[in-house]
């Protein structure tokens, strides 16, 4: 009978434990319960969005090599505007300015790269918008704006070609000096063996002593 009295009281100390905490527990398990439901919806989010975005990558790519610029910026404008987030969107970009060029539509290809330098997250995809954008502006004689183009730090693996670069801006300013010492500056952050040191050497060579 005593066993019977202590298995009551221990069974009334438990309602009393859980009449106090019992909705709290109950609430964390909740929570609990939904962050793991959000994380794995979440997660099949990103994967759809990432099989999306390359079904859309794949098709840029078939317009691209076909020439076909309506259907490039219907696969590139998609990509950029419904996955935007993904590491397909500033690769879109590059390939749809790459198509662009070679239809000699300056315009929007200069678009899509200032999207990649201005947008991407990807340092090295944004530094080579950044060249190509600013060679772009080159052409068009643009070159304060090119200049402008080039002005952020680059990522030290880009820092010879930005140099080049800013040298060929410069040269196309008359600013022969300025340009002298950019072309410097890029041929001092290339290796010896780089075949780019000659291209940038000839240039060098010809803007004439100081």
């Amino acid at each position: 009978m005593a066993y019977d009295i202590e298995e009551q009281e221990q069974l009334e100390s438990l309602k009393a434990w859980w009449a106090k905490y019992g909705n709290f527990i109950l609430a964390v398990a909740t929570i609990v319960l939904l962050a793991a439901a959000a994380w794995n919806g979440w997660q099949w989010y990103q994967r759809n969005q990432a099989a999306n975005a390359l079904a859309q990558f794949e098709a840029l790519e078939k317009a691209a090599e076909a020439g076909d610029l309506t259907r490039v910026k219907d696969a590139a404008g998609t990509i950029l505007e419904q996955y935007s987030g993904t590491g397909y969107a500033p690769r879109a970009a590059l390939l749809a300015a790459h198509a662009y060029e070679k239809a000699g539509d300056a315009r929007s290809a200069r678009a899509q790269l200032q999207w990649v330098a201005d947008r991407s997250g990807d340092e090295a995809l944004a530094a080579v918008a950044r060249l190509r954008l600013a060679g772009l502006l080159l052409d068009e004689k643009s070159y304060d704006e090119a200049l402008g183009v080039l002005a952020p730090q680059p990522p030290a693996s880009f820092a010879a070609l930005y140099a080049d670069r800013r040298g060929d801006v410069l040269a196309g300013q008359g600013k022969r000096d300025e340009a002298r010492k950019a072309y410097e500056e890029a041929l001092a952050k290339l290796d010896a063996s780089t075949d780019l040191r000659s291209s940038i050497q000839l240039k060098l060579d010809a803007l004439g002593g100081a």
